[in-house]
């Protein structure tokens, strides 16, 4: 059986989810010309645990996306786009997905919770996005869902580097949400900031760019096992 999205993760001897992306906030082509087959199988290769799959249009995604990932590779999925509906979250698990972003800055309080237990019931994992304290507090206490801090700011599209620092400073307030996966989201591109954010406490990171843009995926992945030693 599959494992859910959390159990992969924390579970994994790297704990890294592996983005799909077709390009970033300005229209610049990440996988290189290449296609999203050879970059889920490279993925695959390098021992990732679980993928995220961006479907929103910022960085040309589609829903298609998500479909022709999940037809490629078992492993758990994730979906990233600003969903705010029941609907959404029906045909998020249609298409393949086991987890789904929740954007706290764009979900009242209320309405975050509800889309969280719409999500568990249908056997989504939420994957609960902050960028701050007061959205830390927003999310419903419990292990059911990951809790990931986006050291980029959404407001401007995400086209600043990242602050790594948010994820450090914001470390206390993910883990008391009562959450067993603490992610650290966004503007990792060194492998030893990588490892220092996981001996820090965090369960896992999702790395996109980083990745898509590092020479060798081989040796990125070599060099956070070292530094990690």
């Amino acid at each position: 059986m599959t494992p859910t999205f959390a159990d992969a993760l924390t579970s994994a001897h790297r704990p890294v989810i592996m983005e799909v992306k077709r390009q970033d906030a300005d229209g610049n082509d990440l996988l290189a010309g290449g296609t999203v087959a050879e970059t889920v199988a490279r993925y695959e290769r390098a021992g990732a645990p679980c993928i995220s799959v961006v479907t929103g249009h910022w960085f040309g995604g589609t829903e298609d996306l998500l479909a022709e990932v999940a037809a490629l590779t078992e492993l758990p999925l994730l979906r990233k786009d600003f969903v705010t509906s029941r609907s959404q979250l029906v045909r998020t698990r249609e298409l393949g997905a086991s987890a789904v972003l929740l954007t706290a800055k764009l979900l009242p309080a209320g309405v975050l919770a509800r889309l969280a237990g719409h999500a568990l019931e249908l056997g989504l994992t939420p994957f609960v996005e902050i960028a701050d304290e007061a959205e830390a507090v927003m999310v419903a206490p419990g292990p059911d869902c990951v809790v990931a801090v986006n050291n980029k700011d959404i407001t401007t599209r995400e086209r600043s580097p990242g602050d790594l620092g948010r994820s450090t400073d914001l470390l206390p307030a993910v883990l008391a949400t009562g959450t067993r996966c603490a992610v650290s989201a966004g503007g990792i591109t060194d492998p030893g900031r990588a490892a220092r954010l996981l001996d820090a406490g965090y369960a896992g990171l999702l790395i996109g760019t980083g990745l898509l843009g590092a020479p060798s995926l081989t040796r990125w992945c070599a060099e956070l096992d070292a530094a990690r030693a």
